[in-house]
Formats: C-alpha cells, structure tokens, sequence
C-alpha cells in the first residue's frame, strides 16, 4: 500500500507552516491511524463471544425502553438535537427522572413577599 502525501512549500510560507501542512495531509490519509491499529496483533472475537455480546446488548436496550416508558428515566436528545429513538447505541446516557432539568427547579413561590411601608422603599425615605 503506496499512499503519497506531497506538499509545495508556497510563496513567503515558512519551513514550520509547510511542516504542519504535510503532518495534516499524512493524518487526512489515515496511514498512521491504520499502522499503529496493525502495530500488535489481535485475535478476533469467536462467534459465542458475539452472540452473547449481541443478546446482552439486546437486553440492555430492552429494559432501557422499559424505564423510559415507566417513567424511571427521560430520554436525552442526541448531538443534532433530535431524540434517540433506539435505532442505534448513542453515548449519551439517560438521567433518572429526579436530576432533569426540570426536576431541579425549586417549586413555585406560592406568596409574594410585599415589603412594608417605609422599608426598604426608596420613595418612603
């Protein structure tokens, strides 16, 4: 695998700046990312290993739905804003209903304290 990453150094650019933009073509190629992931060898995982992986995952996602709809915890909104619909493992994890945003406003003053005549008003001085 011959992957050529070529840089031209232009006009008044400095060694270093030419320096980065080769590094940066290097990274955009993914070489050194693959070379390092081949660096030490690793076994592939046997298939029982990925079935019981597989049905784990299954039964996590299962009793997920099952806090949201009972009300245990509320679903976050993904990354773009919208909701996670369970198609697909998203790392954002649900809080339990007691620490949403919503459930740590303090509640509504039901009475407003008035202040009495002559304090604190700054017309009765």
């Amino acid at each position: 695998m011959a992957i050529n990453a070529e840089v031209q150094k232009s006009g008044n650019e400095t060694a270093l700046s030419t320096i980065r933009k080769f590094s940066r073509r290097v990274q955009g190629t993914g070489l050194i990312r693959t070379v390092r992931a081949a660096r030490y060898f690793s076994r592939d995982t046997s298939k029982t290993v990925r079935k019981k992986r597989a049905l784990k995952l299954l039964k996590r996602r299962a009793e997920y739905k099952l806090q949201i709809k009972e009300g245990k915890i509320t679903e976050l909104t993904g990354r773009r804003g919208g909701i996670n619909r369970g198609s697909g493992f998203s790392a954002h994890t649900a809080r339990p209903a007691s620490q949403t945003p919503s459930a740590r406003i303090p509640q509504a003053v039901t009475e407003i304290p008035t202040a009495k005549e002559g304090e604190g008003s700054p017309t009765a001085q």
